[in-house]
Parts: C-alpha cells; sequence; structure tokens
C-alpha cells in the first residue's frame, strides 16, 4: 500500500481538521507538526491522540526527507512564503485560504509551483460539502436552464476576531474577503460555470465591533463572462448565526439554498427541499475536509487531476483583490480573463 509522509504546518484550531483527516486516511502518516511555539504543537498533537515529530522552524520540517505532502494551515500573511518553500523542497501542498495577500505574492507563488512540478491543492473545502456537490450536479442537468443571476454570501459573526486576534488586522488576515468571502466567489465561480470578469463594490463598519483595522462588512456587484450577474458579499460582524446563502437564477428555474424549483418538476406548487447538509447546517460534516484530503491523497498517489489547484485559486483571489480595490476607490475594476 503506498503511503505518503505528511507535514503539517501551524497548529492552529484549523490544524486539527487536517490532522484528524490524514489520521483516517490509510494512505498517510503525519511525520511531524510544525509550529513557532513547540509548545502549542505538542498540545494539538495530544489533542488527537497524535505521535509525530514536533519542529518549531518550517525549513527544518520541509527538509525532512520522509515528507511528500504538506498541509499549510497558519496565519493568511505566512501563506504564500511557505507554498513557495514547499514547491522548492519538492513537496505536494494543500494550502489553506486564503493563498496570497498580494498579487505579486500570488503570482510569486503559482511561478514556484510551476517550476518545482508539484500538485496542490486549495482549500476551498464548500465545493466539497453535500448541497454545493447536488447544486452542481442539477445544474449540470440542466435542472433550471442558463443561469443568469447569482448571489453568494459569507455571514459569519466569528467570536474568535477579538481585538489581540490576527483576524481583527489587515496586515495579517487580509481583509473580510480574503479571510472568508473568497468562498462565496469561489462558489460563484464554480457553479454559475464562468469567470467574474467586472467588479464593483461597497464597504462598511458598523458599531458594534470597533476593534477591526478595516471595513469587515463588503458587498459586491459582479458580471460574468457569460453575461450573467450577480452579488457577493462577505461580513464578520453580523449579529446571527453563521451563513453561506446560495441563490442561482435560471431560465428555466431556480435554486435557493437547498430548493429547487425546476422545469422538470411539473405540476410542482411549491419549491422541492433537498434534505442534506448545507454550508450553514453547523453540522460537523459541512466543511467535509475529510473529503478534501482523501480526494488530494487519492488525486496524488494515481496521478488524477485535482480541483482547485493554485492556477484555479489563482482566479478567485484576482476577482477578491479586485473586489477590494474597488471597495477602497469607489470605482468598478475590470478583469482580464488571461489575468
Amino acid at each position: 500500500m503506498v503511503r505518503l509522509g505528511v507535514g503539517v504546518i501551524g497548529a492552529g484550531n484549523l490544524s486539527t481538521e487536517h490532522l484528524k483527516a490524514y489520521l483516517h486516511n490509510p494512505h498517510t502518516q503525519v511525520i511531524a507538526l510544525c509550529d513557532q511555539s513547540r509548545e502549542a504543537a505538542q498540545q494539538r498533537a495530544a489533542m488527537v491522540n497524535l505521535t509525530c515529530d514536533i519542529y518549531s522552524d518550517a525549513d527544518a520540517l520541509l527538509r525532512d526527507e520522509r515528507i511528500q505532502l504538506v498541509s499549510i494551515c497558519t496565519p493568511n500573511n505566512a501563506h504564500a512564503a511557505q507554498t513557495i518553500a514547499a514547491a522548492q523542497a519538492g513537496k505536494d501542498i494543500l494550502i489553506e485560504k486564503p493563498v496570497a495577500l498580494s498579487h505579486d505574492e500570488l503570482r510569486a507563488m503559482n511561478a514556484a509551483v510551476e517550476r518545482a512540478g508539484v500538485r496542490t491543492l486549495v482549500s476551498f473545502v464548500l465545493r466539497r460539502n453535500p448541497l454545493v456537490k447536488i447544486i452542481k450536479r442539477q445544474l449540470e442537468e440542466n435542472a433550471i436552464g442558463d443561469i443568469f443571476m447569482a448571489e453568494v454570501d459569507y455571514w459569519h459573526s466569528t467570536p474568535r476576531a477579538t481585538p489581540d486576534h490576527w483576524m481583527s488586522h489587515r496586515t495579517i488576515s487580509g481583509g473580510v474577503f480574503l479571510i472568508g468571502g473568497c468562498h462565496a466567489v469561489d462558489a460563484a465561480r464554480f457553479l454559475v460555470g464562468s469567470e467574474i470578469v467586472e467588479v464593483s463594490a461597497f464597504s462598511t463598519k458598523g458599531k458594534g465591533r470597533p476593534h477591526f483595522d478595516y471595513d469587515p462588512t463588503v458587498l459586491a456587484l459582479v458580471r460574468f463572462a457569460n453575461g450573467a450577474i450577480g452579488k457577493v458579499s462577505a461580513c464578520m460582524e453580523c449579529e446571527m448565526p453563521y451563513a453561506f446563502n446560495i441563490v442561482l437564477m435560471g431560465h428555466q428555474g431556480t435554486i435557493w439554498d437547498n430548493r429547487l424549483w425546476s422545469h422538470k418538476l411539473a405540476g410542482q406548487t411549491g419549491y422541492a427541499t433537498i434534505p442534506t447538509i448545507t454550508p450553514s447546517s453547523g453540522d460537523p460534516s459541512h466543511h467535509p475536509f475529510q473529503a478534501e484530503i482523501d480526494d488530494f491523497v487519492d488525486a496524488i498517489i494515481n496521478n488524477k487531476p485535482i480541483q482547485p489547484d493554485l492556477s484555479d485559486a489563482v482566479k478567485t483571489h484576482e476577482v477578491v483583490f479586485a473586489i477590494d480595490r474597488s471597495a477602497e476607490t469607489g470605482m468598478p475594476v475590470t478583469l482580464l480573463l488571461d489575468g
């Protein structure tokens, strides 16, 4: 049986999901966990009943020849440099989103991955959410016809964004769209099946959470290459449970989260409700890290294509950068299809 040695860089909350998924995959063995704080790494390993080597230096982990696959689970501002270093070390890489905080970082890491010829997967984990997979299947089977309008929202009142937390500071987090709104952009691209070519964005800050040093609420109107229009939004100061809304309008029907109105359901008098796990459900599997990691490991071992890889995720990040630029300048931003 093929078994890949795994190294996880970063011992924060998100690393728990990666570690558990690797521990449950028969083709992976976690060799090492790395964090600047050895104590934090040791505590995280103990939390998931893992025995492995502990590093406090990511470069030392990348020099470990037993490791073929690396997960990058550090704060957002470290992802680009660590991806470049992992690529140069010849490791395949699972990169947590956002992958970069600037165009320069994005270009540099993409170039490094292409030069090294390593495999990548970017953790837009909602592509593997059960509802999103069902919606994609319905669209492929022409349940609602051609989409002409799409809306996707990421609304998350995270308790972690305290005044001292890295999420509250733009230089580390990148802002609300890079923290979480990128999920909405990626889902819109994925489901509409067309690239976003123009954005007009607006931002604001409510009175409840003044510690954010950026506007934590952003809304963008977008235009797709195929002529469809849409809205994507992100908010991290809302007073409500987490919500990830999906609305897709086609010329033969509508999908509204897990509700379907379709020309194929002749005689329906209301939406058909699909019982499944939605991104907003709070169910432990609504963010299916196990499926994501299982798919990546299978793709590496059997040399299969995998999405979204870094080159695909670049397109989502370019849209996010355009949204931030539009919100800052008050002007529409046009994107080039060739990047």
